[in-house]
């Protein structure tokens, strides 16, 4: 599509998830979303169908393999994963690898950062996460605002060897001194919390968000609702948990239990959280051990957890935009946006296969 070219965009354009909120059209003009129809074009290219701002993926990371950072080559392939899987925006929740090259690139999704993970001391996976003791953790997460894009990612919680089970990586006063000079800073917070016991001091400190969150109990829901801190439960990767179990049954047998009790009631944790009115997310967790574009099958999930589809979508689109302070389907917004050949309202499986990619204004799938 060259620079002259228009593009029409024409069937139903879900500016958002309301009827009164759908369009017969849109217009493609200097790489902007237009709802007025250019005079004058030169050239006009017409895409037919159901239209939706680019998907985001809230819990990815780009960069990240299994053994930590990844050749920029490999980091491409599953940035163009998620783009070709209709992500066009992402939140990457921590990455020891420098992934702003990508922002010079208007065929890739764009990026919000969080920085690199910080852990405590031999508390998460080898050569993930910058891994240091608790008097160090408000100059790691000032370290880390700085390089992020308004994110810090922390690790919560994790198996504590002597313990034989997950524990809470920080003290009470460390995160609170943590998350009050990220947001000094201007940064939001967020963690990684697969078990219940590091949620309370977390929440009561602060914190903008949990990753996870398979702990979430009814006693800490209210809580989490009152303070408006949002989850981002990627149940693609909990999914995995009873693999994990069994691999970690013998040295382990109160932390395969405990993994297989978040796991069997992951769907009863969401669809609580959702009906108590926490904010819910979409992510995938994709990099590391999890491949990248599976942004259609975490928000499958969502519905089985008993998210109402609509909901559901708007937890990838209109809802997560605004969350990360990003535009949707706006006028004069930058055009990224994917097109199906049916309803995705009526199907969220239609998700899988998208007819269109739009990023910047052109067509790049």
């Amino acid at each position: 599509m060259s620079d002259d070219t228009v593009l029409h965009v024409k069937g139903r354009v879900l500016a958002g998830p309301d009827e009164d909120q759908v369009r017969d059209e849109l217009w493609v003009i200097d790489g902007r979303v237009s709802y007025d129809r250019p005079a004058g074009a030169r050239d006009l290219r017409t895409v037919t169908g159901w239209a939706l701002p680019g998907l985001v993926d809230a819990h990815c990371h780009v960069g990240l393999g299994p053994h930590g950072p990844v050749d920029t080559d490999i980091a491409e392939k599953q940035a163009l994963t998620d783009r070709d899987a209709g992500t066009l925006l992402i939140r990457d929740a921590g990455s020891p690898s420098d992934t702003r090259w990508v922002d010079d690139r208007e065929d890739l999704p764009k990026i919000i950062r969080a920085g690199r993970h910080i852990a405590r001391t031999r508390r998460y996976i080898r050569g993930y996460a910058h891994e240091i003791e608790p008097h160090d953790l408000v100059a790691y997460v000032a370290q880390e605002a700085r390089r992020g894009d308004g994110w810090v990612k922390l690790v919560g919680d994790w198996i504590d060897r002597d313990a034989g089970d997950l524990t809470a990586c920080w003290p009470r006063d460390a995160v609170e001194a943590a998350i009050t000079e990220a947001h000094r800073l201007g940064a939001r917070v967020t963690a990684h919390c697969f078990a219940e016991s590091s949620l309370r001091d977390l929440v009561e400190s602060g914190i903008d968000c949990v990753e996870h969150a398979t702990g979430l109990t009814d006693d800490l829901i209210p809580l989490f609702a009152s303070r408006g801190v949002a989850i981002v439960p990627t149940l693609v990767n909990i999914a995995t948990f009873p693999q994990l179990a069994a691999g970690g049954e013998t040295k382990y047998p109160a932390w395969s239990a405990h993994m297989r009790r978040l796991h069997a009631r992951r769907y009863d944790t969401v669809r609580n959280a959702y009906d108590a009115g926490i904010p819910v997310y979409v992510g995938t967790d994709a990099g590391g051990t999890l491949p990248h574009g599976l942004v259609a099958a975490e928000v499958e999930e969502l519905v089985k957890a008993g998210i109402p589809p609509v909901r559901a979508l708007a937890a990838t689109t209109w809802s997560a935009r605004t969350w990360l302070g990003r535009p949707a389907l706006d006028e004069g917004a930058p055009a990224d946006l994917v097109v199906y050949d049916q309803d995705p309202r009526a199907d969220v499986r239609v998700l899988a296969a998208p007819s269109r990619l739009v990023l910047n204004g052109r067509i790049v799938g």
